[in-house]
């Protein structure tokens, strides 16, 4: 079996319940506060290693990362390769109306300080024909997919939160590129576009409550989304890629990989949170059973 690394995000969300959104020069009192584990490096961490697979996650946090250390740990992940850096970790401020909407601000923290020394400490985790798993909520993008291509690794790069910038970066040398539909339209337009713009890459198109395409460069393939009642969608995403990532760390095939990474982001928009979401691997294989 093949081994995962993921160099991505960790996040605290501060959840603030409020009655509306603050308005210039108000001060607003909020009747609840929440502090949650968060960032899409996290979650896509979590799924892989509730799905069974062996991952390594790489980044950093500050002094008040011990949350999500512990989460990753007791999830099954190794964070040997996790630096502590002298700048907060990186959190997001979310206010969330009685009506369920939600205004949000980001810092990128210890996320935007990971430094080469961290990329190589946890590249050394890792062989030709592991997986590395990037998004892009972390600096330093460039250089590391240059040297996880030197090391022979099959890099699965999702582009969010999708900026120009990303255009630049050495796409050429990913094994997958995924995206959902506004990012595939931002890089290219469409699946056909996407195709002529990276031959040489495979692509992961993902379509929500449609499914997911998957074009290998030898073949297309769909797999449609299952038929549940969705709560909360935060994490389906991350779900399904580190499903995906780790049914290609098992060596299944594609469609085999995909149904699998489907059924896992089905369950997980069926409750609310993100990582609390995601569903550990005895659930999923139950669920395709329709034992669940």
């Amino acid at each position: 079996m093949s081994k995962i690394l993921n160099i991505g995000s960790l996040n605290l969300d501060y959840v603030y319940a409020v009655p509306h959104f603050v308005e210039p020069g108000e001060t607003l009192l909020s009747g609840r506060r929440g502090v949650f584990p968060g960032g899409k490096g996290l979650n896509q961490t979590v799924a892989a290693a509730r799905a069974g697979a062996k991952v390594y996650h790489g980044g950093a946090v500050g002094v008040d990362g011990d949350m999500l250390l512990d989460l990753l740990r007791s999830a099954g992940a190794d964070v040997s390769a996790v630096a502590r850096v002298d700048v907060p970790t990186g959190h997001a401020i979310i206010q969330v109306s009685p009506q369920g909407e939600n205004a949000i601000i980001i810092l990128g923290g210890a996320n935007r300080a990971v430094s080469p020394e961290t990329v190589e400490k946890a590249l050394d985790k890792v062989e030709k024909g592991d997986i590395l798993l990037l998004q892009n909520e972390i600096n330093g993008l460039d250089p590391i997919i240059r040297r996880a291509a030197e090391k022979g690794l099959r890099i699965l790069f999702n582009p969010a939160p999708m900026e120009a910038a990303v255009k630049e970066l050495p796409l050429h040398l990913l094994d997958t590129l995924v995206v959902n539909e506004g990012e595939g339209k931002a890089l290219a337009g469409d699946m056909d576009a996407l195709r002529a713009a990276y031959p040489d890459q495979k692509i992961l198109l993902t379509k929500g409550s449609r499914g997911a395409s998957l074009w290998t460069g030898a073949e297309l393939l769909f797999q449609p989304a299952f038929p549940v009642k969705t709560v909360d969608t935060t994490a389906a995403g991350d779900c399904f890629l580190g499903y995906y990532a780790a049914a290609l760390a098992e060596d299944l095939p594609y469609a085999d990989a995909l149904r699998l990474a489907t059924a896992a982001s089905a369950l997980a928009v069926q409750r609310q949170g993100a990582a609390p979401s995601i569903p550990v691997r005895s659930e999923v294989e139950a669920f395709l059973k329709g034992t669940y």
